[in-house]
């Protein structure tokens, strides 16, 4: 019953889309950015990692397989989740959100 269970599940990304991340993270423009946003060059280790463990699920899939896909998965998202919104979210619209616009035109004039 196990394996039935396990043979319906599937990675949450192709495996191709794994192999395209490590591609644009080993990328020299990507590397540049990094370095140049964060001071540091990006670590592409796991994007690699997730593309083999995707590879050896689909020849054999396993529960070890499984939830090292699932756990850097959470990992990643968990890595989002740390940074701030750079935006305040509203919970409303603005009052006078169905006014029109005065595009070209200085908040000073009337007319």
């Amino acid at each position: 019953m196990m394996a039935d269970s396990g043979a319906m599940w599937r990675p949450p990304r192709t495996c191709d889309d794994y192999w395209s991340e490590f591609r644009h993270c080993k990328s020299l423009w990507n590397r540049f950015h990094n370095y140049y946003a964060h001071g540091t060059s990006p670590s592409c280790g796991q994007w690699k990692e997730d593309y083999y463990s995707c590879r050896e699920w689909e020849k054999n899939p396993g529960p070890e397989t499984k939830e090292s896909l699932q756990q850097s998965e959470r990992n990643r998202e968990a890595e989002q989740r740390k940074f701030t919104p750079v935006w305040d979210l509203r919970r409303d619209p603005p009052r006078d959100w169905h006014m029109p616009l005065h595009q070209g035109k200085s908040p000073d004039s009337q007319s």
